[in-house]
C-alpha cells in the first residue's frame, strides 16, 4: 500500500461520500437535461440507481441476516467504491464535451483512477475488505461505461463545457467533508424488514457467532468510519 498521511487516505475515502457524489450525480443529471435530453439524464439516474440498488441489497443482506462470503470477507458491495468509480468518469465524459474522442477517453480513465484510488483508501482505512472495494469499483465502473459507451456519439446543444466544469469543481469542493449517515439509515431499514434488534457485525459473523452486537455510537466512529470490528457492511 502506498505510505501516505492518514489524513490523506481520508481526504481520498471522501472523494466517495454520498455527501459529495449523490450531489454530484444529480448535477450531471440537470446539465444533460440542459445539454442533451431528458431521456440522456433519465438513463444516467436509471443505470446509477440500479448500482445502489444492489449495493443496498447487499448491505441489507448482511445487517438484517448475515448474508456475505466469509472466505473472502464479503459482507456487501462498498458503497464508496461503487458511487466514485460511477460519477467521476460520467462527471469527466461530460466536461470534456465536444473535445477528441481520446482525450474524452483519457478524461473516463482518469474518473476510473479516482474511484480506484477511493476504493483503495476504503481497505487502508478498514473500512472494507478487497473484496468489498473490488466488486464497488466492478459495479461503479459498468455503470459509468455502459452509460458513457451508449451516449458516447449523442450531440450536446450550446452549454459550456467550462461552466460544466466549474459548477461540477465548485461543488466537489464544497462538499468534500460533507457526511451523510447512510449506514445508520441503511441499518435501520435492515433491522426493520429483518425483524431483528441488532445488526450483524463482521467480526463475530467472521467467527461464526450466531449473536449479534449492538452498532458503535455515532460518537465512537471516526469521521464516519466504525471501528475495526464494526467495519461498514
Amino acid at each position: 500500500m502506498p505510505d501516505l498521511p492518514l489524513h490523506l487516505w481520508y481526504s481520498i475515502t471522501n472523494l466517495g461520500g454520498a455527501g459529495l457524489t449523490l450531489p454530484l450525480a444529480l448535477a450531471i443529471a440537470l446539465w444533460l437535461i440542459v445539454g442533451y435530453s431528458w431521456r440522456m439524464a433519465a438513463s444516467w439516474v436509471f443505470v446509477l440507481g440500479l448500482a445502489i440498488g444492489l449495493v443496498t441489497l447487499t448491505k441489507i443482506a448482511f445487517l438484517g441476516w448475515g448474508v456475505g462470503v466469509r472466505e473472502l470477507d464479503f459482507t456487501g458491495i462498498s458503497g464508496h467504491a461503487m458511487l466514485s468509480t460511477a460519477v467521476y468518469p460520467v462527471a469527466f465524459f461530460l466536461m470534456l464535451q465536444g473535445a477528441p474522442s481520446f482525450v474524452r477517453a483519457t478524461g473516463v480513465t482518469i474518473g476510473l483512477a479516482v474511484g480506484l484510488a477511493v476504493a483503495l483508501s476504503r481497505v487502508v482505512l478498514d473500512a472494507h475488505s478487497p473484496s468489498e472495494a473490488v466488486t464497488g469499483c466492478v459495479v461503479g465502473a459498468l455503470t459509468a461505461l455502459v452509460f458513457a459507451r451508449y451516449w458516447w456519439q449523442a450531440q450536446a446543444r450550446r452549454i459550456s463545457a467550462a461552466a460544466v466544469a466549474l459548477s461540477l469543481a465548485a461543488l466537489t469542493v464544497a462538499l468534500h467533508n460533507v457526511h451523510v449517515p447512510t449506514h445508520r439509515w441503511v441499518t435501520h431499514i435492515a433491522l426493520t424488514v429483518s425483524g431483528h434488534d441488532r445488526p450483524y457485525v463482521r467480526a463475530k459473523w467472521k467467527a461464526n457467532r450466531a449473536n449479534r452486537a449492538p452498532v458503535a455510537p455515532v460518537s465512537q466512529t471516526r469521521n464516519g468510519l466504525t471501528p475495526p470490528a464494526q467495519r461498514h457492511a
